[in-house]
């Protein structure tokens, strides 16, 4: 049987390198919004990080087997049709993709009693699955950088 997602990117010697990708990823995708909509990441995003030092890093630890779950069937199908470039398949699907993902955060979000990061979370849910859509061709090559 072909290794999973989990198996690949959660392996002992892997997973602090995919940890370090993911949180350079979510930096680089904050610093480029812009817009009233950027705004409002960029100042979530900061009141998460100067609440909570550690808080990102740490989400991505506890939500990394959950995403790449999630993940897991679209790389299946990408792997199976013949691959190519990850995030451009992902992208291909950004509604479905990106709201696959957003049910994990959404969960997570509605059992957090960490008033501070719901209310920054729930300041830009709305504009999530933009940006999650935006985000997904450097997933991809996050993914494929690993699993490829």
């Amino acid at each position: 049987m072909a290794a999973t997602l989990r198996d690949i990117m959660l392996a002992p010697d892997v997973q602090p390198k995919v940890i370090d990708d993911s949180l350079a990823l979510v930096d680089e995708q904050i610093s480029d919004k812009s817009g009233i909509s950027g705004t409002a990441v960029k100042l979530a995003y900061k009141s998460v990080v100067s609440f909570s030092p550690g808080h990102v890093r740490y989400m991505i630890e506890q939500l990394m087997p959950a995403m790449l779950e999630k993940l897991e069937p679209y790389w299946a199908d990408f792997a199976a049709s013949g691959g190519g470039v990850f995030g451009d398949y992902l992208a291909k699907r950004g509604d479905e993709v990106s709201e696959s993902l957003l049910e994990i955060t959404d969960a997570r979000a509605a059992a957090s009693s960490r008033a501070v990061i719901v209310k920054a979370y729930k300041t830009v849910r709305g504009s999530a699955s933009k940006n999650v859509m935006a985000a997904l061709p450097d997933l991809g090559a996050l993914v494929q950088k690993y699993a490829g």
